[in-house]
């Protein structure tokens, strides 16, 4: 039933526009009446991100499943993927829902609204990580921003290119660059290679060009 919902009422969005359809559209085209359509979305909006509610619970349950001896920033960068799984598990559907959202502006703030709870969720975890730190609710509110910022870059270029190829390659690599400035790894330091220090006896008013050949001489390059 909530697919068949979800598929009413994409049909009637492409057809004849999201504001021009309403619930009474959706549900007639589905078969079913106005109390079930209620009994799984609270709204016409929330039939368009009808999967949304479900992975914030998955994410909250993977970031309480975590141990202390996750590092924070892996640990909530796994978490952003399993948005992305869910964007990837239906690319047709996922892509739909893009376009839709660039032309509807009530529904591109009601996805800013949903990003807004992943990033509340990331940062509520990185917060009990970093209690002990100094700073730690600052460093833990610009990762989770950092992380979702990152994700979202990927995924969009995903979804403008029609869902075509991997996503998850565009996202690894966007994470990947995040891990990398807030992740801990601490930076291989440079290494100062010892000097060599040649030193060359020259008569005084040699040609320059004497010198320098002396000096290759020494390197072992004439």
């Amino acid at each position: 039933m909530r697919d068949a919902l979800v598929a009413a009422a994409f049909q009637l969005f492409v057809e004849r526009g999201y504001e021009q359809t309403t619930v009474d559209d959706i549900v007639a085209l589905a078969g079913v009446g106005r109390r079930s359509f209620f009994r799984y979305f609270p709204s016409k909006e929330d039939v368009v991100f009808p999967d949304h509610e479900r992975c914030l619970a998955d994410m909250t349950a993977f970031l309480a499943d975590g141990s202390d001896d996750d590092e924070p920033v892996g640990r909530v960068c796994d978490a952003a993927r399993l948005v992305l799984r869910m964007y990837a598990e239906n690319p047709t559907f996922s892509v739909q829902r893009y376009r839709l959202t660039k032309q509807v502006p009530g529904l591109r703030a009601y996805e800013l609204s949903v990003v807004w709870r992943y990033e509340r969720a990331l940062a509520a975890y990185l917060r009990r990580r970093f209690a002990a730190r100094r700073d730690g609710t600052l460093q833990a509110d610009v990762i989770a921003a950092a992380v979702v910022a990152a994700h979202n870059n990927a995924l969009r270029s995903w979804l403008r290119s029609d869902g075509q190829g991997e996503a998850s390659a565009a996202v690894d690599r966007a994470l990947a660059y995040v891990q990398s400035a807030f992740g801990g790894v601490p930076v291989p330091p440079l290494v100062e290679q010892p000097e060599d220090v040649v030193v060359v006896v020259s008569r005084r008013g040699a040609p320059l060009w004497r010198v320098v050949q002396e000096i290759e001489t020494t390197l072992g390059r004439g």
